[in-house]
């Protein structure tokens, strides 16, 4: 089971650094300048690892602030955002830390989701009707807060993937996702889209899986931000895998190869997608 939830690293990469740019513009002036800067020096950062080496000053920083201004809500969002993106750039033995960056992104984002609506506080220990029946009556203003908390809970599941309690509740994330496509489909250019597409191609059928709408959702992401190279990785990861359609997979990876990775507040997404298309070029003839 563990290797069926391998995805969350290069997805919330791809994901947190979009949403990192948002969130950092809507903080108070005396922040929001740097953290804008700080967004824009870590998206166009060729080099991961300087950006795993740098992520946790900002994060101290950040949580700094947040003892100052405990209910800044943007300051939430962005902490955890930067905690998700901080995780995506452990290395896979780091569970530990893993664990905790996950309590801690998942914690910002209930507090973040509470200052919002009464009704999003403690949504974990809802029932699936109960927490089915207030995103429902969501609407455009919570948009931010949902999105954040959606993928906070993601990394939450990865983080105890061990605990089938924690795997079922992949049922909230997936409805979450399927929330904010309802009230705005190009939302964090189509983040939501990728998402239910991973997991639309990650689980079995008995547990929700389904390859044509994971390729559909494939399709609608890639139509939305075509420049963001991670999101053939994962198409050519876990759908033209999960088909065992060999000349897709090889096609979409080729195709992230022979790109540029200069692209606006995407080169550390793009830099990152090259490196895992050519490990997994390198590894197609073992797996198919």
């Amino acid at each position: 089971m563990a290797r069926f939830f391998s995805f969350f690293r290069p997805l919330l990469l791809g994901v947190a650094m979009f949403y990192l740019t948002g969130c950092a513009m809507l903080m108070s002036s005396v922040t929001a300048e740097l953290g804008e800067n700080l967004s824009k020096a870590l998206l166009n950062q060729t080099d991961p690892q300087t950006v795993r080496v740098g992520i946790p000053s900002y994060l101290l920083l950040q949580e700094a602030l947040l003892q100052q201004q405990p209910d800044n809500q943007a300051l939430l969002l962005a902490t955890a955002t930067l905690q998700r993106a901080y995780a995506s750039l452990l290395a896979e033995d780091e569970n530990t830390r893993l664990s905790l960056l996950s309590d801690k992104a998942f914690s910002l984002s209930q507090r973040a989701a509470c200052l919002q609506k009464k009704a999003f506080c403690d949504v974990k220990q809802l029932t699936y009707p109960e927490f089915e029946k207030i995103l429902h009556a969501s609407d455009a203003a919570d948009l931010p807060v949902l999105y954040d908390l959606g993928a906070s809970w993601a990394l939450w599941i990865q983080a105890h993937k061990t605990d089938w309690n924690a795997i079922a509740q992949l049922a909230q994330v997936k409805a979450i996702m399927q929330q904010v496509i309802k009230q705005q489909a190009d939302y964090q250019h189509g983040s939501a889209h990728l998402y239910l597409a991973v997991l639309a191609s990650l689980l079995p059928p008995a547990m929700g899986g389904d390859l044509a709408n994971a390729k559909q959702h494939f399709e609608q992401v890639l139509q939305l931000s075509p420049q963001n190279l991670s999101i053939k990785v994962l198409y050519a990861k876990h759908y033209a895998r999960m088909s065992f359609d060999r000349p897709l997979h090889d096609r979409l990876l080729t195709e992230v190869l022979a790109s540029s990775v200069q692209a606006e507040d995407l080169i550390l997404i793009n830099s990152v997608a090259q490196q895992q298309a050519k490990a997994l070029l390198s590894s197609g003839d073992s797996y198919f």
